[in-house]
């Protein structure tokens, strides 16, 4: 610390150091507090809790898979379907599950338009998930 000279003769210039020793004291009592509380904020109470093992039970909804061809063919599951069948079985199968899904694999060259109708015949049977299956391998 500086402190004045005896010499009264020179002008003395502000002191112009920080005085530290009041923060080190707030710091430590800080500190102590800190340490004093921070065990009493992590007691936890010891439960025995039961344990059971089970295995999860995951259904799989049906679904539907209709393929849509370059030309505009579709195919159901594998057989050769019209657009005007469509609705009707759209209509029954979700009847038997409504949770059916609709798996649509459409040819890249395929119309948009096709793949517009079979959605629209879809949405207006009832059949609420509607998925495209792509081939990750074809660039």
């Amino acid at each position: 610390m500086a402190f004045g000279s005896m010499n009264s003769g020179k002008q003395q210039a502000p002191m112009a150091e920080i005085n530290v020793v009041p923060l080190v004291d707030i710091m430590l009592v800080l500190l102590i507090i800190f340490i004093i509380t921070a065990p009493l904020l992590t007691h936890s109470v010891k439960i025995d809790l039961p344990k059971a093992e089970s295995i999860p039970n995951i259904t799989q909804p049906e679904h539907v898979e209709l393929a849509i061809k370059a030309g505009g063919s579709l195919f159901w599951n594998g057989e050769p379907v019209l657009l005007d069948q469509l609705s009707e079985r759209f209509a029954t199968v979700v009847v038997q599950d409504p949770e059916t899904e609709l798996h649509i694999h459409a040819d890249k060259l395929a119309h948009y338009e096709h793949v517009a109708r079979v959605m629209s015949a879809a949405a207006s049977a009832g059949v609420a998930r509607i998925g495209f299956i792509t081939d990750p391998t074809v660039k």
